[in-house]
């Protein structure tokens, strides 16, 4: 795939015509006779192809006056993969559009983060995907009011409020232009198998909701389910009835998410003690298990190997297991340089006990937010039972993530954090690497040095030296991240299996 695929009039048009699922979210159909806009595998009939006009975004079909299927309700697809595979300033700027920062911090709040002037990032936006800032983040106002419309009971001002809209005007004019139904409309129209939780009480108790986190098939659950449940921190995430569960720290609270794989979707129960999380909540779900990947274009590039091949037809669509947190990732791991995987969880569960916040969970075991940094920055460095130069490691990460020296974040610019960490004590490429690829999201990430990868090297017959390794993975560029899934997967370690 390349940028800017809605520019392609003859792809686009086989892509419709096949109603090719594969490029749900790289770009959207407008058909100017009808006034509505599709995802490339609506199943209507295909209007004409003079009729057809393509867009790179769904907040582009909206600005352009086209109002959304309801057949196919494309503001719902997998997002674009393109957004994950890219650290330029439009990437960036998307992460943190999905991330809610224009809602909670406006324009200029993204424009600090990024570096750059607001009037550049309209520029660059409106260049690439037709749409400036305000647009983006509208559109996914829109959507987030869709599905508290259709998977609540929640009543419409509470709604408006928490999709993030800054009156209940605005919300209703919104939903009438997008969805042209009026938002009382939208709820009729739901069915009865939908799902519905009750609104938050006048006493703030947390909302429920159970959703369907759509993905780009195939995926295999295996490594990435397996690996999340392998390292599981007690008291933060669990293995529960089939489903990873986990706490999340939130903009405006805390939440508690079960993600259970289905066939053809992720079953997602999230509840929220502030239900303005909601759009937060499902984009770091879909973050962590990697949902907006394009398993096609990374297993046909990992196949030109002739001893990948056999491992990804064997299995294909292995994901990238990721984080909500990427912070917590990078202290948990330094818990884990030179451990056992047991031996890092009880490092991470130590202080989860003592410096991380107290959760109800009246549905599984979990009883505490993992610490934030600022928490494990006031502790005594004494008390942690790991060497005297792991625990220097530690104390330097943890104090530049609580003083901002050291930003994590989705708009972190993965070169320039890779010589940021290298230059803290004791994070050498495993540790740098590592967190570029599951915290920051860079997919050609790569672990020459890892135990794991030297094993399945010297059984599949690969170069044995990292520096040997490294150069023949230049041919799986820029998936070198999904290709480690894969050579991970010849072990038979517990990650790589989904738990019973």
């Amino acid at each position: 795939m390349q940028n800017g695929m809605h520019t392609d009039r003859d792809r686009c048009l086989r892509a419709v015509q096949s109603k090719d699922a594969r490029f749900d979210g790289w770009f959207f159909t407008a058909v100017l006779t009808t006034g509505i806009y599709c995802r490339p595998s609506c199943p209507v009939v295909p209007p004409k192809p003079q009729n057809m006009v393509f867009h790179p975004s769904a907040a582009a079909c909206q600005q352009a006056g086209f109002r959304a299927c309801k057949r196919c309700r494309p503001d719902t697809s997998p997002g674009s993969p393109e957004w994950n595979q890219r650290a330029d300033l439009v990437a960036r700027a998307m992460r943190l559009i999905a991330d809610g920062v224009v809602d909670r911090e406006g324009v200029p709040g993204l424009a600090t983060r990024l570096g750059y002037s607001t009037r550049q990032i309209e520029r660059q936006l409106l260049a690439e995907l037709g749409a400036g800032p305000l647009a983006l983040a509208r559109a996914q106002r829109a959507q987030t009011a869709r599905l508290l419309i259709e998977t609540t009971d929640l009543p419409m001002a509470e709604i408006a409020f928490a999709a993030g809209f800054a009156s209940v005007r605005a919300f209703n004019d919104t939903v009438r232009e997008v969805y042209a139904l009026a938002p009382t409309a939208l709820r009729a129209r739901r069915t009865p198998r939908q799902p519905t939780a009750p609104g938050t009480s006048p006493a703030g108790t947390p909302t429920a909701l159970s959703l369907r986190l759509p993905f780009r098939a195939p995926l295999n659950p295996d490594n990435l389910f397996g690996h999340l449940a392998a390292t599981a921190v007690p008291g933060v995430e669990e293995w529960w009835d089939g489903a990873y569960r986990r706490t999340l720290r939130l903009p405006y609270g805390h939440g508690i998410v079960a993600l259970t794989p289905k066939p053809d979707h992720i079953a997602c129960r999230l509840t929220l003690s502030d239900v303005r999380d909601l759009p937060v909540a499902i984009t770091r779900c879909r973050r962590l298990l990697d949902l907006d990947a394009d398993p096609v274009a990374v297993d046909d590039q990992l196949r030109t190997d002739p001893v990948l091949a056999p491992l990804v037809d064997k299995a294909p669509g292995r994901r990238v297991p990721r984080t909500v947190d990427e912070a917590e990732f990078a202290v948990r791991a330094v818990l884990g340089q030179q451990v056992s995987t047991a031996a890092a969880r009880t490092h991470a569960a130590r202080l989860v006990t003592a410096h991380g916040d107290p959760v109800d969970d009246p549905e599984g075991g979990l009883t505490h937010l993992f610490p934030a940094a600022g928490a494990l920055a006031a502790l005594d460095p004494e008390s942690l039972a790991m060497p005297r130069t792991r625990r220097t490691t530690f104390t330097t990460l943890v104090r530049h993530l609580a003083d901002g020296t050291l930003h994590l974040g989705v708009d972190s610019d993965w070169q320039e954090t890779r010589a940021r960490l290298l230059q803290l004590p004791g994070f050498g490429p495993w540790t740098v690497d590592v967190i570029a690829m599951r915290a920051l999201g860079d997919p050609d990430a790569f672990l020459p040095t890892d135990l794991g990868i030297r094993r399945a090297a010297r059984e599949l017959g690969l170069p044995a030296t990292p520096a040997a390794l490294t150069a023949r993975a230049a041919a799986w560029r820029p998936w070198r991240a999904y290709a480690v899934q894969y050579l991970w997967a010849t072990d038979s370690h517990p990650i790589n299996f989904l738990p019973v």
